[in-house]
């Protein structure tokens, strides 16, 4: 038991002591103005926050996201192809499908994919 305690404090002090010389060796002597300020996708962090912006921005991102949880939600649908009837398994990745496609042709005819106006 004394053993395993001691090792355990070896191994916290040498990595105390790791960590301390990576954080001297890793500062940097010259701060760029740029760097250290916040980015924000486009947006001038210098600027006024009250500016108005597009929302065409958000609209995208929101699309993006919504199919971005449908793609996770068809990957299990692929790992149980081998557990289910065929049928089922066919009629069920379908319906998904068309489901996505009705709504991707619907955010298309409405102009949300476009980003120009």
């Amino acid at each position: 038991m004394l053993i395993m305690l001691i090792m355990i404090s070896f191994v916290m002090i040498l990595a105390s002591i790791i960590m301390l010389i990576s954080s001297i060796l890793a500062k940097k002597t010259i701060t760029d103005r740029e760097k250290c300020s916040p980015f924000e996708c486009g947006f001038d962090p210098k600027g006024s926050a009250r500016l108005p912006f597009s929302l065409r921005f958000f609209l995208i991102a929101i699309i993006f996201l919504i199919f971005d949880v449908e793609i996770t939600l068809i990957l299990p649908l692929i790992s149980t192809i081998k557990l289910t009837e065929i049928n089922t398994w066919v009629i069920t990745g379908t319906f998904f499908l068309l489901i996505l496609l009705v709504g991707l042709y619907h955010e298309w005819n409405q102009g949300a994919l476009e980003w120009s106006l």
